[in-house]
């Protein structure tokens, strides 16, 4: 299964001409490609789906979704999305 996930962007930066950031997802910080996403900035929220920002999403609607993906299978649906 693959879901997009919601995060906070940590940090922003360029990796061989790509946009590139550090994105939290409550506690797991990934690298992800924020190249779709080039409005948002560090502080804002995302959702990620296989590495990529793919849409900007506010804090709320971030916070809700996490907590529907933490009930899935006991939390395992989030798990396995974010390899933990």
């Amino acid at each position: 299964m693959c879901l997009g996930i919601p995060g906070r962007i940590i940090t922003t930066g360029h990796d061989e001409g790509l946009r590139m950031g550090v994105v939290d997802f409550g506690g797991v910080r990934r690298d992800v490609c924020l190249a779709y996403v080039p409005e948002c900035e560090a502080g804002d929220y995302v959702i990620v789906h296989v590495g990529f920002a793919i849409s900007r999403v506010d804090e709320e609607e971030a916070r809700r979704t996490l907590e529907v993906l933490r009930a899935l299978d006991g939390g395992q649906a989030l798990a396995g999305e974010l390899g933990q």
